[in-house]
């Protein structure tokens, strides 16, 4: 059986039911066929999420030399933006991402990218790590938010009206700003982001 069809399989069993869902025996029965087959491509559950991992960052296709032409703001800002909508597609798969740094070869390919594009302009190898670091942990708690807790789309109609009606007497300061609240989280990775960015600029000026 054909790896692409395992791991696609994977994903969506993910994708319906959530990360939990996703074992051998579940993976086996929704492709119509024994576990000896999926233990031949996989030494256990852990190698086959690495695997569902890596397929979510095959989605984000950038060219590398693009990136390092492009400075490295903009590249980050790019990389930044790709990867929360790939990863805001499969929320329920951007919860894996959380038990272990990927090492897949798109996720490798996606690091080198983004540490090249630092190193060329100017980051010292310690703050270069660590931005990309930071960079991917910021995108991917983002990207698992996106869709509101369990599944569920946030009300920003009745978050709004609850800010609104607030009594101002006790919360002066948020009837003030009621009118730009709830920010739309598209909006708060965005601004989140160009913060990140300014402060990293700083940081690199002062290396």
């Amino acid at each position: 059986m054909p790896l692409e069809r395992i791991v696609s399989t994977a994903l969506q069993i993910v994708d319906d039911e959530g990360a939990d869902a996703l074992s051998m025996r579940t993976l086996a029965q929704r492709l119509g066929s024994g576990t000896a087959t999926l233990y031949r491509h996989f030494d256990n559950r852990t190698a086959l999420v690495a695997h569902v991992v890596d397929r979510m960052f095959g989605a984000v296709d950038l060219n590398g030399d693009e990136l390092r032409a492009m400075g490295w703001q903009q590249a980050l800002r790019t990389v930044a933006h790709t990867m929360f909508e790939a990863l805001a597609r499969h929320r329920n798969a951007a919860r894996l991402m959380a038990e272990e740094i990927p090492l897949g070869p798109n996720a490798m390919a996606l690091r080198e990218h983004c540490l090249a594009a630092l190193l060329d302009s100017g980051f010292p190898p310690r703050l270069a790590a660590h931005t990309f670091a930071t960079l991917a942990r910021y995108v991917l708690g983002f990207a698992i938010q996106v869709n509101g807790h369990g599944g569920g789309q946030r009300d920003d109609a009745h978050l709004s009206a609850v800010f609104q009606s607030a009594d101002p007497a006790l919360f002066p300061a948020t009837v003030t700003v009621a009118g730009s609240m709830p920010v739309p989280i598209e909006d708060e990775f965005s601004f989140g982001l160009e913060l990140l960015l300014s402060g990293l600029a700083h940081l690199r000026d002062d290396a």
